[in-house]
């Protein structure tokens, strides 16, 4: 019976790996706009709308060759078809929750960077010590991760569940609705990859992260 809530939700509008396997990770990063994260947690149901992504793409971009090197066991999770969890660590403190784009033979992938807290607020109050909803629950990589308690345990975790999932819940993003932008703490990649304007957020929403 307890498998029975996933059915239930997740069955008849979940994101297929076909979504992720296209080779464009820049199409695919403004398409999650607007989609629903979902992770049940030891059996505690967390959802949130999809308000901001970055894209990673293997040709192009300075970044992924040094993050390749830097990263180099976790990083393998890059290696794998399209629809695939990649859950890092920063500072040693904060997991970040990428989406493997694409095929086994290219690293691409989409960083989620903020969403906007739907079900289980509670829950994700508890786990981010926070007293009540507020801008800072899920407006930003890491603090998204722990709302919605993934580690870098869910590293290479296929999304169809049952722990990760995404859900289209019929939301149309217009494209006039779309902000892009830079991304966020490249320096260290060089102007090249500082230049890309690979951050896409929704305009109307409060709840992108404050990073400029």
């Amino acid at each position: 019976m307890a498998a029975l809530p996933f059915v239930t939700l997740a069955m008849t509008n979940f994101l297929p790996p076909e979504f992720y396997q296209r080779p464009d990770v820049l199409t695919i990063a403004r398409e999650l706009l607007g989609k629903r994260v979902c992770t049940r947690i030891d059996n505690e149901l967390t959802t949130g709308r999809i308000v901001e992504t970055e894209a990673y793409r293997h040709e192009g971009d300075p970044s992924i060759t040094l993050h390749l090197q830097r990263k180099a066991r976790q990083a393998q999770a890059l290696y794998q078809p399209g629809g695939h969890a990649y859950l890092y660590t920063v500072y040693r403190v904060h997991t970040l929750f990428n989406i493997t784009t694409h095929d086994a033979e290219h690293p691409d992938a989409v960083l989620i960077r903020a969403i906007e807290p739907l079900e289980g607020q509670n829950v994700m109050l508890r786990r981010r010590g926070l007293p009540k909803l507020a801008h800072n629950l899920t407006a930003g990589p890491g603090v998204l991760s722990q709302a919605l308690g993934l580690t870098p345990a869910l590293n290479g975790e296929l999304l169809t569940g049952p722990r990760i999932w995404l859900e289209d819940a019929g939301e149309v993003v217009e494209e006039g609705n779309i902000i892009a932008s830079s991304r966020v703490g490249l320096d260290y990649a060089g102007a090249k990859a500082v230049a890309l304007p690979w951050r896409f957020r929704l305009k109307d929403s409060k709840w992108t992260s404050p990073a400029k």
